[in-house]
């Protein structure tokens, strides 16, 4: 392997087998942010929603799957926030008498909210000892983390071996 030390961490789009291009990766997470929805994100990219998981469960702990959990929390703290709301001021229920709009009152549940925040936990990655790449992101930093996927090489451990100095040719004969 050639030790040459001036290799960018940055890569060129890869052809990838399945159809799955760093900018499809992007717009997937990027619509995944925005709708919560695996299956609008995947139409959106131009993929089916069992290749998205297919391509999640591929690369599990990698940059793709860590975006893919800042995407979930980008509005998960907006559905704590109205959660929240509805357990502290309740929902208003009409009564309606024949046919009729008679009154209202007001409906409290918190159990949505406990469960929504017990549930928040479970939207955070695995620890990482500071020396790996994927300490310098925190669970919810989806910005930083798409950017990483666009950019930067398909896997953590790729990213180690091109900060060593290896060139992208050597990974890809170190592949072969």
């Amino acid at each position: 392997m050639s030790t040459d030390k001036s290799t960018t961490l940055t890569t060129t789009p890869a052809t990838r087998h399945d159809g799955w291009t760093t900018e499809r990766q992007a717009t997937f997470l990027r619509e995944l942010a925005a709708s919560h929805s695996v299956k609008t994100a995947a139409k959106a990219a131009g993929m089916s929603r069992q290749s998205a998981y297919g391509l999640r469960a591929r690369l599990k702990g990698e940059p793709f799957d860590h975006a893919w959990n800042a995407a979930l929390r980008c509005r998960f703290d907006a559905l704590a926030e109205a959660a929240m709301d509805r357990a502290l001021n309740g929902v208003e229920v009409p009564h309606y008498h024949k046919g009729e709009l008679v009154g209202t009152s007001r409906r409290y549940d918190e159990r949505l909210m406990v469960a929504l925040l017990s549930m928040q936990e479970q939207f955070r990655g695995p620890f990482h000892y500071t020396s790996h790449p994927a300490a310098m992101f925190e669970p919810d930093q989806f910005g930083k983390l798409l950017a990483r996927v666009e950019t930067g090489p398909e896997t953590w451990h790729e990213e180690q071996l091109l900060e060593a100095g290896y060139s992208l040719e050597d990974l890809e004969d170190e592949d072969n």
